[in-house]
């Protein structure tokens, strides 16, 4: 039995007649949405729901992780789990013919119906291990996207997953690949605060998927030891950054990040989360002990031929004119190039304005140490994407020389690391001298920052440049960009604020607000109208709860929270018969304690603190009995029968207890000024006075 929505076949000759797996009622209103609305509305959809699946499943963004593999228009693709069709019409676009298996209906009715305008898409319906026998074998691309971990849920049995890839496997064609995308379970965001992505529990990767669940992700070595199990030995690994949902870049073995890259960190949409710590300083810290693939937030495996593309950045969260691909090739003698590819073909003309800028640029800087990159316009026999139907010759994009080195950010973090000041401001004060060298000529690079600056040897490479205006600048203005976003990348930077923007640029804090307030409007003239992904946190509403504020109660906890204790066993209170504790106090002003007494005790005196407070007690027992408390002696002020101030940095408190075993305390610690907790003991003691 088969259904036509529009061009899209929908064959059910598999199914069960009922969605088994279903989100609820969120799938009525995706199917909806996608009923009454075309793709070019979507954006919007996701600003006015609001919601985290909307978001997900209608984001144009879900294609970048499929986008920059080498598909012809030849080729025939075979979708595990297409789900709402995220990047099925991505597939379309590019290949010959797509064939999506899904065990929903609802769910390939909202991916039929986002794509009824394409005639080369069939979604089966159904079980997986019902349609899987009836698969051709010779699919091009066999594509597992964010699919594999359901392997048990898949195929169950003792060897799920090594079932799982090896019965999958078989569908490509020889020559052909097959595409998983997974995340990491030793992920660093996991680490960091994330949720599991599947469970949304905290930790349940990295403690081993312990409290159970259907879902299971798996490290870099533990899809190795499957892929051996089942005979797979040709296979490349890529890193989706900052993970394979909402890529913004992907590195591989042959390119992986280097310091200072991975800035962006707060991706994760689906569920509120906290902060433990700078994820891009520990990012940095496993750069340099070259242990990123292990924690790397996802994986993308390619089994067959590994492609020529080493490393992509996506530049398409803009507005359509500006919105861009970076993508680095490396051949097969080891020869890279760069290119930079357009999203859309609005987008052509911001790239041939690049080009210009090469000509202007290279003139401006003539026989100079400062050398940009040189670029070229490729083309080739395609239809553009937005334009009219039918092949036609055209301009593809840009390449670029692969420049080798070091990027300037990188040197400054190094001589931040290092503590070389002096290194830090000489970089600095030449950047400051190539900046304004030939500033008169009628053409300014606002784009020259510290990553697109590659320093080798006695040159320095200027690596990107597409945000070049025939106009003249001033060098401060672009300075203060450079510096802007240098500061932004990490806490550590934040001790080079004043250096930068006092001694260097002199500038007062009125002007700092008017250049970052300059700055975004810039960055909203790039993203354009559509809100951008980096946004959706704030728009969703789920929050990071950083975890500094915890920290910072353990660090109060530490040095306020501190009592004394004072035994007197005939010779008076002395310090060697006194202990210091911290284990009593269960809140940062709450101390409850039982204290076990020393034979031949005759007092206890207590110091509940080392700074000027008031204290409420809300029960002292001597051998569980309760006493009154004016049999407390104290060297602080009584201002009711409960609460004494101490207005002096020893506050005691002494306890009658001849004799007992133990004395428990339930007291409330509140610090307060020293002047404060003075002129309230003055004034008690003045309104005592003249009572009595």
């Amino acid at each position: 039995m088969t259904e036509k929505i529009g061009k899209v076949v929908l064959d059910y000759t598999y199914y069960a007649g009922e969605d088994v797996y279903s989100d609820g009622s969120i799938e009525d209103e995706l199917l909806k949405i996608v009923q009454e609305h075309p793709v070019e509305e979507y954006p919007e959809m996701i600003e006015k729901e609001k919601n985290w699946p909307v978001f997900y499943h209608l984001s144009p963004f879900r294609t970048n992780i499929i986008d920059w593999l080498p598909f012809k228009k030849t080729d025939r693709v075979l979708e595990i789990g297409s789900g709402c069709g995220a990047i099925t019409g991505s597939l379309a676009e590019k290949c010959g013919h797509v064939t999506c298996i899904d065990l929903s209906k609802k769910r390939s009715m909202v991916n039929a119906y986002r794509n009824q305008d394409k005639d080369n898409i069939t979604i089966m319906v159904g079980n997986f291990k019902d349609i899987e026998p009836h698969l051709p074998t010779d699919y091009d691309y066999v594509l597992l996207i964010g699919v594999f971990e359901y392997g048990q849920a898949y195929i169950g049995g003792a060897t799920p997953y090594e079932d799982f890839m090896a019965i999958c496997n078989k569908h490509r064609s020889k020559n052909g690949r097959l595409i998983i995308a997974i995340e990491n379970k030793f992920g660093l965001k996991y680490w960091a605060g994330c949720r599991e992505d599947h469970l949304g529990s905290f930790y349940s990767g990295l403690e081993g998927y312990r409290n159970g669940g259907v879902a299971r992700t798996f490290t870099r070595n533990g899809l190795e030891k499957i892929m051996k199990k089942v005979g797979i030995g040709n296979y490349s690994f890529y890193y989706p950054y900052p993970d394979y949902k909402f890529m913004t870049a992907i590195y591989s073995d042959r390119y992986l990040p280097r310091k200072g890259e991975l800035s962006n960190n707060l991706r994760n949409f689906d569920r509120d989360r906290m902060i433990n710590f700078d994820e891009k300083q520990v990012f940095d810290q496993i750069i340099e002990e070259e242990e990123f693939p292990l924690f790397s937030n996802s994986y993308l495996v390619v089994i067959g031929k590994t492609p020529e593309v080493i490393y992509t950045k996506f530049s398409n969260d803009r507005a359509k004119p500006w919105a861009i691909r970076t993508a680095i090739f490396e051949d097969v003698f080891g020869e890279k190039h760069v290119e930079k590819i357009p999203d859309n073909r609005m987008a052509l003309a911001h790239l041939k304005n690049t080009a210009k800028a090469y000509e202007l640029l290279s003139k401006r800087y003539e026989g100079t140490k400062i050398e940009i990159d040189p670029c070229k316009i490729i083309g080739e026999k395609k239809e553009l994407p937005g334009g009219n139907h039918g092949s036609h010759y055209a301009s593809k994009g840009l390449s670029f020389a692969y420049c080798q080195g070091k990027t300037l950010e990188g040197l400054l973090d190094e001589c931040l690391a290092k503590g070389d000041v002096a290194g830090f401001k000489a970089l600095i004060e030449e950047y400051m001298h190539w900046l304004s060298y030939g500033e008169s000529a009628v053409c300014s690079n606002i784009d020259f920052i510290f990553p697109n600056i590659v320093v080798n040897g006695d040159k320095w490479q200027v690596i990107d440049y597409e945000w070049t205006f025939e106009k003249l600048i001033p060098a401060k203005e672009i300075a203060f960009r450079a510096f802007y976003n240098y500061l932004l990348g990490s806490e550590v930077r934040e001790f080079c604020r004043e250096l930068l923007f006092e001694d260097i640029l002199h500038l007062s804090q009125e002007e700092i607000e008017e250049y970052i307030a300059d700055e975004a409007e810039f960055q909203h003239f790039i993203a354009g109208e559509r809100a951008a992904v980096a946004d959706m946190r704030e728009l969703i509403g789920f929050k990071a709860y950083d975890s500094k504020e915890m920290q910072k109660f353990f660090l109060a906890k530490d040095t306020k929270c501190v009592y004394q204790l004072f035994f007197d066993q005939g010779a008076g209170f002395t310090e060697e018969n006194s202990i210091h504790q911290t284990e009593g106090y269960i809140a940062i002003n709450q101390l409850e304690t039982t204290v076990s007494l020393p034979e031949g005790i005759r007092q206890l005196r207590l110091d509940p603190c080392e700074f000027a407070c008031i204290v409420r007690i809300r029960e002292i027992c001597v051998d569980h009995k309760v006493i009154a408390n004016d049999k407390v002696i104290t060297n602080g002020t009584w201002i009711n029968g409960k609460d004494i101030v101490f207005a002096t940095n020893d506050p005691n408190m002494t306890i009658p207890c001849e004799n007992a075993k133990s004395v428990t305390f339930r007291l409330e610690v509140h610090e307060l000024p020293p002047e404060t907790a003075e002129n309230i003991a003055d004034k008690f003691k003045k309104s005592m006075k003249k009572f009595f």
